[in-house]
Formats: C-alpha cells, structure tokens, sequence
C-alpha cells in the first residue's frame, strides 16, 4: 500500500513539474534573451527519474 501511495505521490510531483515547465515557459524564453537560463529541466528530469526508479 505504501509503495503504491509513493508511485501515486512521484507520479503526481511529475506531472506538476510538467506543467510548471510549460507554464514557466514564457518567462525563461524572456530571461534567456537576458543571458540566465532557468533550471526547470533539471525539476522535470530528477522527478521523472525518481518515478521510473520506483516503478
């Protein structure tokens, strides 16, 4: 049960940083032309891999 609750948990924090990204994404497109890049695709990677690690 409790490994079910934490896929549930993982899987959940994946999509939310998902959509974080794509939201987030008129923001880094104008602070790219600044010269910083926002780190949101390290977010999406580390919680994608955490998920495929408990599956």
């Amino acid at each position: 049960m409790l490994d079910r609750t934490t896929r549930l948990a993982l899987f959940t924090l994946y999509q939310s940083s998902l959509a974080l990204g794509i939201l987030l994404l008129p923001v880094a497109l104008l602070v790219r032309q600044a010269g910083v890049t926002l780190p949101v695709h390290q977010l999406v990677e580390r919680t994608e891999r955490a998920y495929e690690a408990a599956n």
